[in-house]
């Protein structure tokens, strides 16, 4: 896995597209991007399943921050993303990732 930055010229924003492989999402049926950059909101920006198994989304984020995400599975479990550029202990005690753009 890893996180694919699109800078944008005209803007000072980032497409910034997570994955998350089928080894990592397992058996899940749907997977979310939950993090600061949508308000911890797990419905606010759900993956897409590609036939492989993996999940996919895409997102635009402000340049010049670092932001701290997870993914949901099946909107019960928490997991990480070995692709994370950085991670930061999260407020339940488990790590959250970051991501640089």
């Amino acid at each position: 896995m890893a996180i694919k930055k699109e800078f944008l010229k005209k803007k000072s924003v980032c497409k910034t597209t997570f994955s998350l492989d089928k080894a990592t999402a397992g058996e899940a049926s749907s997977a979310a991007l939950v993090g600061d950059f949508n308000a911890w909101d797990v419905s606010a920006t759900p993956m897409k399943r590609l036939k492989g198994g993996e999940f996919k989304v895409t997102v635009p984020l402000p340049t010049g921050q670092d932001y701290q995400y997870r993914f949901l599975l099946d909107g019960v479990r928490w997991v990480n993303d070995p692709g994370a550029d950085g991670y930061v202990p999260g407020p339940f005690g488990e790590a959250n990732c970051v991501v640089a753009v």
